[in-house]
């Protein structure tokens, strides 16, 4: 019997942009807390 392993590609490009997007979100409110303003969207 073979054994097969399936891998979500999906799910793991969603986690990569989930956490690239949690990274930017972080550092945007570091900036407003210590009175930096963002002038543009990112």
């Amino acid at each position: 019997m073979a054994l097969r392993i399936n891998y979500n590609y999906s799910s793991d490009f969603t986690l990569v942009n989930l956490n690239q997007t949690e990274l930017q979100l972080n550092k945007s409110l570091e900036r407003l807390s210590t009175g930096f303003r963002i002038n543009r969207a990112a």
